[in-house]
């Protein structure tokens, strides 16, 4: 049994009825506020804005912007008439671009000026000429055909694209009837986010997510840290991903709590926002909470406020979760596991757990979703203390990769079960621990990089004969990229040439750290490559390096 079968619009505005002047979101850095109602307000009038320029159920709205305070009115815009949000990783580059406009269809799209190194107004000039050409709304695009329409996330102008202000502007002078019109329509079954995700296995994948999925796995979430109204989220985490949406939005949402949003992760800014807003819950991968404890004017900031909060994104070190707890004041973090594919969370720990079981564990199942370990070979269920692959089942499973049937079916089976790829064991109390991978999934920093892209990807450099992409230890991240390339006859390409084209065509994230030139790969007898036998090759050769470059220091 679920908690709702509402939509997310109509749940808002339940929500909206009865804590009105309840700050809804906060951002600190620019002192921006806005209750419940003024939210709602802002929502109505971008959703009307939305349906005048010819934004309908079903049609597929991208945004790609850092956690702007838009981003969430986008997002519950859109969620009011029936469209479906696409999030774009802010750390894309034209080369992923292209792919995720193109696989999902998209009619329209929203964007900030850019992120880091890439502009991303230009980017959609260099993708999309037309957009220089056609007048706004009216996009006729050889490439992306199913694009009509690019919004600009602020005040500016840019030749061929909307801005806020003029779609909330053509929302104020159309009827409340014709968005109350769009909203007839609507079930809580209804796919309402799409994201990106490479999963478990080959390229990008859009993860359909309905108003059911990631409203109840919010509810139960905030749930496990007992989150009321007084609650008040420290949101540092990037909106496009699951935690920033589910366990962030929808969990406070479902609470009728506060977000005091960080646009962008700067230790410093963290800390200032938990201090002047009095913040109870903090979020972040451990990566993050690293920054913040180690940050040098850490002492400096009464974090007394926080109580709770999320380690998540990947699995949380046991050191790590200690020192928050006692020098950050957290005596109640939790941690959640999941998948995308899953809204994510198939588990979490409690507030109400011992300290031991929060840091070794990843709790027990969430309500309303089963969960069981199996035998990777047999799929036959394994009992406590054995190791398997943990699976889910329930209201949380995604309705599918959108346009890929196939890849699917291979990762829920004909019983509803939804196989994550991870091994895990459960203890005799009921409680799961991760232990390892089956899938060849690098996790870097709580971002998904699947080799294989990264791989494809290399072969478009000249001089690249054959690469194999793995994932390397690494105390900070968890896992870096490494690359192992065979070089083409005579072909004269240094490790920093293949970082310099990748940096220039892929997300930072992705582009190899380390690269390493060999002569063949190590293969087993029926000729498949052994990557795990590359990933100690590259541990030692770079303890090797260290050990070089510390003789020549002594």
């Amino acid at each position: 049994m679920v908690f709702t079968e509402d939509t997310i619009g109509e749940f808002f505005e339940k929500q909206v009825a009865k804590f009105p002047d309840q700050e809804f979101m906060v951002y600190p850095d620019r002192d921006l506020r806005m209750t419940y109602s003024e939210f709602n307000d802002r929502v109505d009038m971008l959703a009307k804005g939305l349906l005048s320029i010819g934004i309908t159920k079903g049609d597929h709205v991208g945004i790609w912007a850092k956690n702007v305070p838009d981003w969430l009115t986008f997002m519950f815009a859109t969620a009011k008439i029936g469209a479906v949000l696409v999030t774009v990783n802010t750390a894309y580059k034209s080369h992923e671009l292209d792919y995720v406009l193109k696989q999902s269809d998209m009619k329209a799209l929203a964007i900030i000026d850019g992120f880091r190194d890439v502009d991303y107004v230009q980017t959609l000039y260099e993708l999309v000429p037309e957009l220089k050409t056609h007048s706004r709304g009216n996009l006729k695009s050889k490439e992306y055909p199913y694009l009509k329409s690019v919004i600009y996330v602020g005040p500016e102008k840019h030749r061929g694209m909307y801005n806020t202000n003029e779609l909330l502007l053509l929302g104020k002078h159309t009827p409340n009837s014709v968005l109350d019109e769009a909203k007839k329509g609507l079930t809580c079954d209804d796919v309402i986010n799409m994201q990106y995700t490479s999963g478990t296995t080959g390229f990008p994948k859009g993860v359909m997510l309905t108003h059911k999925n990631i409203l109840n796995n919010g509810y139960y979430i905030g749930e496990r840290q007992k989150f009321t109204e007084k609650d008040r989220l420290c949101l540092t985490v990037p909106l496009f991903h699951c935690f920033g949406i589910v366990l962030g939005v929808m969990a406070v949402l479902t609470h009728a709590g506060t977000f005091v949003v960080v646009e962008l992760f700067d230790p410093l800014l963290v800390l200032a926002a938990v201090q002047k807003e009095r913040c109870t819950a903090l979020y972040g991968v451990p990566t993050m909470f690293i920054a913040e404890y180690s940050h040098p004017m850490f002492e400096m900031f009464d974090l007394s406020s926080l109580r709770t909060g999320i380690m998540a994104g990947s699995t949380p070190p046991i050191e790590v979760m200690k020192k928050v707890v006692k020098d950050m004041y957290m005596s109640e973090i939790t941690s959640v596991y999941g998948l995308t594919e899953g809204s994510p969370g198939f588990t979490q720990t409690s507030v109400d757990d011992p300290l031991e079981k929060r840091v070794e564990t990843v709790g027990k199942p969430l309500p309303a979703c089963e969960v069981k370990i199996v035998d990777p070979e047999t799929g036959e269920t394994l009992g406590p203390g054995e190791t398997g692959e943990i699976c889910c089942r329930g209201y949380n499973v995604m309705k599918g990769y959108y346009k890929m049937p196939e890849k699917t079916r291979e990762v829920i089976d004909e019983d509803g079960w939804l196989h994550s790829g991870d091994l895990a064991t459960l203890d005799e109390e009921g409680y799961y621990a991760i232990v390892g991978r089956i899938k060849d999934m690098i996790i870097r920093g709580g971002e998904n990089i699947y080799p294989r892209e990264i791989e494809e990807f290399l072969y478009t450099m000249p001089g690249v004969k054959d690469v194999q992409v793995i994932g390397i230890p690494d105390e900070k991240y968890g896992e870096i990229v490494g690359a192992f390339i065979i070089k083409e006859e005579d072909a004269d390409i240094q490790e920093e040439d293949v970082r310099d084209y990748s940096i220039a065509k892929i997300a930072r994230y992705k582009v190899p750290k380390h690269v390493f030139f060999v002569d063949e790969f190590p293969l087993t007898a029926s000729g498949k490559i052994q990557k795990f036998i590359l990933r100690d090759m590259a541990v030692d050769l770079l303890k090797k390096k260290d050990d070089e470059e510390e003789s020549l220091n002594k």
